[in-house]
């Protein structure tokens, strides 16, 4: 499995994914292996299901693992130095006003890895930030989301 796009991560994104993979190295791979061996001392593995189990869990924390490693490898940390100011860029964080709702929202613009629509953190990929890219304070943006079409004005733009 050899991916080579670049994954666009943010400097605590970028902390994350290195603290999943220390602890699946380590601490999960210890609890898979002592799984294995305690389900090895049950007998004939052939009907076994606490060793197919582990074994499963073996396969997909191993997945995971590599996944990981990979995204790690081919990593763009966004430097909180060169976010704008004056456009929506990743890593900015964009105030708006939902002109629908009349309802202010602040999302944090991240790369597809990061994002986490329940914290705010939205895609430079998905419709709305994609439709905010490169956008300056006072535009109203429309994006074609799957309910519609909405319409923000950009209130304000920080990092």
């Amino acid at each position: 499995m050899t991916n080579n796009k670049e994954v666009i991560l943010t400097y605590e994104g970028l902390k994350k994914l290195e603290e999943e993979l220390e602890y699946l190295k380590g601490v999960k791979r210890r609890e898979v292996a002592e799984r294995i061996k305690q389900a090895l001392a049950f007998g004939d593995i052939s009907e076994n299901s606490e060793y197919d189990e582990a074994k499963n869990d073996q396969a997909q924390m191993e997945g995971r693992i590599v996944v990981l490693e990979n995204m790690l490898k081919n990593a763009k940390v966004i430097d909180e130095d060169d976010v704008r100011t004056d456009t929506v860029s990743l890593g900015s964080k964009v105030k708006l006003l939902d002109l629908e709702f009349d309802e202010e929202v602040e999302y944090y613009i991240v790369g597809s890895t990061e994002a986490d629509p329940t914290k705010f953190k939205i895609s430079n990929e998905s419709p709305v930030g994609s439709a905010l890219m490169g956008k300056k304070i006072g535009e109203i943006v429309e994006a074609a989301v799957p309910a519609g079409v909405i319409k923000f004005k950009i209130l304000e733009i920080h990092k």
